[in-house]
């Protein structure tokens, strides 16, 4: 059965999605619709009462089904898969390079604090966190991995230990143990967010593909995600201040998109603005005092990633410009 040629590995939160959707367009290469199956990550496994309760969370059980996600992938595409927790976990780069020793891995790492706040957000939105303020979420860890106040939808507490997201260094070491540094690609979210189509083209010279391909370079915005054409458009800005045809029947004005990507990319929206509404309803941002906590805690491991990848990501994220920490707040 036909292997994955490369691994899109981390991080949440960094645009991902994005890059999963824009590859998929590409002749060349081959990913399966459905993102983040998981299955190399066995640290990942959902709790079983949670196990078929979510598509969301659905992931391959053994390698035959895995595989068969690509099994569609022709003799001369490339074929990835992204899973953006690959790089959090403990087991992935291991049965990643079993699976495949020549494979090419992809990693984009964000700004250690706005990256945790975002993917605080992410756990809410997805059931798997339940406090809604960070710094009381991160303040459970301890206890948390001592089996003790998860919450009781979580379906994955062991992603519940924020900090251990932010370990760049000691992440990508685990890759490096396995694969040459040419196999690896680094990618920093500021220059993809600031050049969707710069990125994108490293990507594919990494990949060894065309590079003149006609991709729909557009970055995946949570609530217009895939839809590019102007009634879908409409819709969507409809359904997020409550007011149109939308708002009043869902499933007929659904029905009036004429094409099915964008009727699917209509329902999948309804979705996540009723999730974020739910979500942000009474979900303040940190204080400012933390966020700078947050910084001058994590300081040190920004120290190390630019140390680590040649680069200063000190400076870029403002960690040189942190100064005096406020008075009562102090790195742990």
């Amino acid at each position: 059965m036909r292997v994955p040629d490369f691994f899109i590995v981390g991080t949440p939160k960094t645009g991902t999605t994005a890059l999963h959707a824009m590859l998929r367009t590409h002749p060349q290469i081959f990913m399966p619709k459905t993102k983040e199956p998981q299955y190399l990550a066995s640290d990942m496994r959902p709790l079983s009462k949670h196990e078929n309760a979510s598509r969301e969370i659905w992931c391959p059980k053994t390698l035959p089904a895995y595989l068969a996600l690509f099994s569609n992938a022709t003799a001369e595409q490339r074929a990835g898969e992204a899973t953006p927790t690959y790089l959090w976990s403990r087991t992935a780069a291991d049965r990643i390079a079993e699976l495949q020793p020549n494979a090419r891995i992809i990693a984009i790492l964000r700004e250690p604090a706005s990256f945790l706040r975002s993917l605080h957000l992410a756990f809410l939105g997805g059931g798997n966190e339940a406090e809604r303020d960070l710094e009381k979420a991160m303040s459970l860890e301890p206890a948390r991995r001592a089996g003790k106040d998860i919450p009781r939808s979580s379906h994955r507490p062991q992603l519940l230990q924020y900090s251990e997201h932010v370990r760049y260094v000691e992440q990508l070491s685990r890759y490096r143990a396995r694969f040459s540094p040419e196999q690896m690609l680094i990618l920093i979210y500021d220059d993809f967010r600031a050049d969707n189509e710069a990125t994108l083209s490293q990507v594919l010279q990494f990949l060894e593909v065309e590079d003149n391909s006609a991709i729909a370079v557009k970055w995946v915005n949570v609530s217009q995600q895939s839809v590019h054409s102007r009634r879908g458009r409409n819709l969507m800005n409809s359904i997020s201040r409550g007011r149109g045809p939308l708002a009043r029947s869902t499933k007929v004005t659904v029905k009036a998109v004429t094409t099915v990507p964008v009727r699917r990319a209509v329902r999948k929206g309804v979705d996540q603005i009723s999730r974020h509404r739910f979500m942000s309803a009474d979900v303040l941002p940190p204080a400012e005092s933390f966020m700078h906590e947050l910084r001058v805690r994590f300081k040190p491991e920004v120290e190390a990633l630019s140390d680590y990848l040649s680069r200063d990501l000190v400076t870029l994220w403002g960690y040189d410009k942190l100064g005096d920490t406020p008075q009562g707040v102090g790195a742990s």
